[in-house]
């Protein structure tokens, strides 16, 4: 078991006395012996749906909305018609009197360069919340990978197992396997 000795409330203060034999050998592996433990991960894994509804707002929700319509096949055709229609009553197909728009079409080419920096505008925003998720699921799976770390070696120090054999080993197979990456 380790145990914290602190003389204050703050927990990020607190020093580490290992009196368990598997928390010193992780001490050991890690390359730092300062006999600190890992730090606290900032999220818990079973709370993922919640952090990230957290983090979306309305502009955020309506970004989303806009870019899913604006990446589907919808948006291409309601394009199509809308420029087929707007060429077709400004070439006077309809008569002169429906055009308001002359060749080259300069008002349909402002309104689409507005539509674009819009969309362009739309899209940064909903990749920066998807990046925000993404920095989410690393910090979880982090968190996940050091705790399934810890019980192994917990397990492995039970069980009687050189926890420095299992690392040399490790780092043999990694080894392995980037020289097979290497090669292909």
């Amino acid at each position: 078991m380790s145990r914290f000795t602190t003389g204050t409330r703050e927990p990020w203060r607190m020093s580490y006395v290992h009196t368990c034999d598997a928390c010193a050998a992780l001490d050991h592996l890690d390359g730092v012996l300062d006999g600190q433990p890992y730090k606290a991960p900032k999220f818990n894994a079973r709370h993922e749906r919640s952090l990230l509804n957290q983090i979306r707002r309305a502009e955020d929700r309506a970004a989303d909305k806009v870019t899913g319509f604006a990446g589907s096949l919808k948006f291409v055709y309601v394009h199509i018609v809308w420029f087929v229609v707007w060429i077709v009553i400004n070439v006077g197909a309809f008569g002169r009197s429906t055009r308001f728009d002359k060749f080259p079409f300069g008002l349909l080419t402002m309104i689409v360069s507005l539509e674009a920096i819009f969309l362009a505008t739309f899209v940064m925003v909903s990749q920066n919340r998807q990046s925000a998720r993404s920095d989410i699921r690393s910090a979880i799976d982090f968190e996940n990978n050091l705790r399934g770390e810890i019980w192994a070696m917990h397990i492995g120090h039970r069980l009687g197992i050189d926890g420095g054999h299992v690392e040399e080993m490790v780092r043999l197979a990694m080894l392995h396997t980037q020289e097979g990456l290497d090669a292909s």
